[in-house]
Parts: structure tokens; C-alpha cells; sequence
């Protein structure tokens, strides 16, 4: 059989996508064993200790790095190295629609090995934003840029709409912009955790930024670049959220210590991701990039190993939780459900699945690395 030569990976994107898939690890382990400190979106600074605070905090870099890094790697597959360009139309669309189907079958299942309620979460967005690219994919890469960054910039614009559920609009404004229930009171109840038009703008924005991993481009100017786009998107987060000016409908207070204050600055909306939410996570995503292309030691081989392989550790890790879960709940706390007490015991958890997962996650990423399978690919 012919050897056909294979683009190698870039390293520092696998690493950043490897450390937020441990991230991720650590918040749906809180979704396992501390739902007893339910956070809401915005988080009540009142009722949320630090500790659990920042934890969902760094949680927030996840979807935004993942769904930047989905749309750059678009534009490296449609740009390959000494390759001619090629459409991502056929592929962005199959990928799409695969994404969503996982999510309504395995990943939904994987939460609570139930049917009750269909939550359309992260993973259905990503489809939904591909199959968006897709349509917009033939488009000039100066025209998805302007059209991502008017997506991000200006969705905010939106907030004051809202429609009620007996209204025509609802079902389409629901997707779109704001959560809610699709189908109630039916044999499968249906809702939308993640309005997909903030998303969009962020794979479109993801797209347009790609030619900074094109071959020609010196590994030093993208570095720079990246450094000052990290530092620019930050600024300007210091500015808008200092005057609470725009972009975010919590406005932040003064509160009654200096750490308050601060987590009081931090608390962002989430679902739809709010303009500040979408500068604090993807201007940390910049400067993770540049650091990322310049270390290369023993812990970013790791991070590498679970970036290589993101679909299958997020599957994986999500029925490994749920069977590790429901083991306990039967043996040990014989049907109740069990909960740990302090947030320095779910990085603990994690820490333990992340090292059980990462040998079959090694494995997995080998032998997806090497087969032809189409469909192997896809995770």
C-alpha cells in the first residue's frame, strides 16, 4: 500500500488543546461530586467561595480555545503544506453533522445514563458552527473575519430581545442567542445550553487567523503577533469592564475585600459567552499559544498526547465519570449520592482520571495518527 506523506501536527496547538481538555476535566468532575455548590451563570459572588470560583473560572477557557482552534484548523486543512488549497466545505459539513449526532446520542447519554432531557451543549454548537462555516467557507478570508469579529463584537447588541415561548420566533432566538427549553412536556424534553451565534463569530474570527501557522509564516513574527494580540484583547477587557462600559450585562462592583472585588471583575455571562467573557478567555488563549510554541519539555509531551486525540478523551473521560460515579453511589454510599467537600478534592479526581486516560488516549492517538479510516479521523 502506498506510504502516503502526512502534514505533521503543530505542537503548540495540540498543547493548548490538551490543557483545556484537563481543564474540562476538572469542571465535570465538579458536575459529578459537587453538585451540592451549584454555580449559576453569572456565578452569585455572595455564595460562591474562591476556591470554587476560580475553578469554574478557568473552566471558561475550554469552549472559546476549542472552538478558535476548531476554525484554525480549518483553514490549515484547506491550506496544506506543499499541497495545493482545497475546499473544507464537504469536510465542515460532514464534521458537523457528526459532532451533533454524538451529541444527542453518546455524549448526552454519557451525563446520566438517561433520556430524560436532550441538552443540546458544547459539542452540538461546534457542529453547528462548522456546518456555518461551511456556508460562509467560500467566502473571501477578509469577509469571515469581518463578519466573525461583528458576530462577537456586537452580539451584546442583542441582549434586550427576547421572545416568549408562545411566540413564533422563540424556537429560532432560543439557538440563537438565548437557552431555554426547544420541546417540553413530550416523551424527550429538548434544551439548548449553548445559543450558537457567539460561537459562530468565534470560528469565523479562528478561520481568519490561520495564515499565522502557514508554513512561510517565522516562527518568532507569530509568536510576537500572537503576544501582542493576547495583550491588545485583555487591554481592551481592562477598559470595557473597568467602566463597565460594554459587552457584559453584569456590570462588576466594588465589594467589601479586595479578593471579592476581583472575582466581582471576573464574573462573566457565559451562556451566550458575553463580549468581556469572549476577551478575558481567547486573550489568555493568545499568550497560551505563544508560550506553547516555546517550551517543549516533559509536561507539554503530555499536553500533546491529549490534544492529539480531543473527541475521544472527552468521550471517554465523560462515561469513565459516570461508571466511576455510579460505583461509588452502590458500593460505598449504598444509593445515595456521594459529593466531596472541599474543591481541592476534585483537582484530586482529576488528576487520578486524567492519569488512568492517558495511555489509552496515547494509544488511541497513535493508532488514529496511522489508520485511513475517515471516520477514525473525526475523534
Amino acid at each position: 500500500m502506498e506510504n502516503k506523506k502526512r502534514t505533521p501536527r503543530i505542537a503548540s496547538i495540540d498543547m493548548l488543546r490538551g490543557f483545556v481538555m484537563l481543564i474540562m476535566l476538572v469542571d465535570h468532575v465538579r458536575e459529578h461530586f459537587f453538585t451540592h455548590h451549584r454555580v449559576v451563570d453569572p456565578m452569585v459572588i455572595e455564595e460562591t467561595g474562591s476556591g470554587l470560583f476560580f475553578t469554574r473560572l478557568l473552566a471558561h477557557l475550554c469552549a472559546p480555545v476549542f472552538v478558535f482552534l476548531t476554525g484554525l484548523s480549518v483553514w490549515l486543512y484547506s491550506n496544506p503544506k506543499d499541497k495545493p488549497s482545497r475546499s473544507a466545505t464537504a469536510f465542515l459539513l460532514k464534521r458537523g453533522l457528526f459532532l451533533i449526532l454524538l451529541e444527542i446520542t453518546l455524549i448526552n447519554f454519557s451525563w446520566s445514563a438517561s433520556y430524560n432531557t436532550l441538552y443540546l451543549q458544547v459539542i452540538w454548537a461546534i457542529g453547528i458552527c462548522m456546518i456555518c462555516l461551511a456556508l460562509l467557507s467560500k467566502l473571501p478570508r477578509i469577509w469571515i473575519g469581518v463578519l466573525g469579529f461583528i458576530i462577537v463584537f456586537g452580539h451584546n447588541l442583542l441582549t434586550p430581545i427576547t421572545f416568549d415561548t408562545t411566540e413564533l420566533g422563540y424556537n429560532f432566538w432560543t439557538i440563537l442567542h438565548d437557552r431555554g427549553y426547544l420541546v417540553t412536556d413530550s416523551f424527550i424534553d429538548i434544551r439548548v445550553s449553548y445559543p450558537v451565534l457567539p460561537w459562530v463569530g468565534v470560528i469565523l474570527l479562528g478561520y481568519f487567523t490561520g495564515p499565522l501557522y502557514h508554513h512561510h509564516m517565522v516562527a518568532a513574527r507569530r509568536q510576537k503577533i500572537l503576544v501582542f494580540l493576547g495583550l491588545s484583547t485583555l487591554t481592551l477587557l481592562l477598559i470595557l469592564r473597568g467602566w463597565n462600559i460594554y459587552g457584559e450585562t453584569l456590570p462588576w462592583e466594588t465589594q467589601n475585600s479586595v479578593l471579592k472585588s476581583v472575582m466581582s471583575f471576573l464574573n462573566y455571562t457565559k451562556y451566550p459567552p458575553s463580549l468581556h467573557f469572549l476577551l478575558f478567555t481567547l486573550g489568555i488563549g493568545f499568550l497560551l499559544l505563544s508560550y506553547f510554541e516555546r517550551i517543549n519539555g516533559r509536561f507539554s509531551k503530555v499536553l500533546k498526547v491529549y490534544g492529539a486525540a480531543p473527541m475521544f478523551f472527552y468521550i471517554i473521560h465523560l462515561y469513565v465519570l459516570l461508571i466511576f460515579h455510579a460505583i461509588l453511589i452502590f458500593t460505598i454510599n449504598k444509593g445515595e449520592v456521594i459529593q466531596v467537600s472541599h474543591v481541592y478534592q476534585l483537582w484530586l479526581i482529576s488528576i487520578i482520571v486524567s492519569v488512568l486516560l492517558y495511555f489509552p488516549t496515547k494509544r488511541f492517538s497513535n493508532f488514529k495518527r496511522l489508520s485511513t479510516s475517515k471516520l477514525i479521523k473525526y475523534f
